[in-house]
């Protein structure tokens, strides 16, 4: 039986246009043997949910640094469910302050990420979480 390997989508919801950090994760998942599928910047939520079941994903990476993440992280995970792809995990990077990280988790994010982690802890956190969709 061969491992599962892992399908990350990496996208940028909303306008917020400073997607380094979300390239170098989503280089850094193919590195790990990860297939990714990268959405690029300026995505709605709708258009995120519509990708990552199209796509058949294992798991959503969002990525922002505008500010936006209270509205946008959510409404994926919620635009998901609507559509019946709640399997579908949804975890979260950027600046996102301490005091979010809760509202985060309770809005069904299942991880946050911030500068400073190291690519490694984030490659092996999804390894260890991140479970084939049935």
């Amino acid at each position: 039986m061969s491992e599962h390997i892992i399908r990350v989508m990496v996208a940028k919801p909303g306008l917020d246009g400073h997607d380094r950090g979300a390239r170098v994760l989503a280089r850094c998942f193919r590195d790990a043997g990860f297939e990714v599928i990268y959405t690029g910047c300026h995505q709605t939520p709708e258009q995120i949910a519509a990708a990552a079941i199209q796509e058949d994903v294992d798991v959503v990476g969002l990525s922002c640094l505008s500010g936006a993440h209270r509205y946008l992280f959510p409404a994926v995970v919620e635009q998901l469910r609507q559509r019946g792809a709640d399997d579908i995990d949804v975890v979260g990077g950027g600046i996102i302050p301490d005091q979010d990280f809760q509202f985060l988790y309770d809005a069904g994010l299942k991880a946050l990420f911030t500068p400073g982690e190291k690519l490694d802890d984030i490659v092996d956190w999804f390894r260890k979480n991140v479970k084939k969709r049935d």
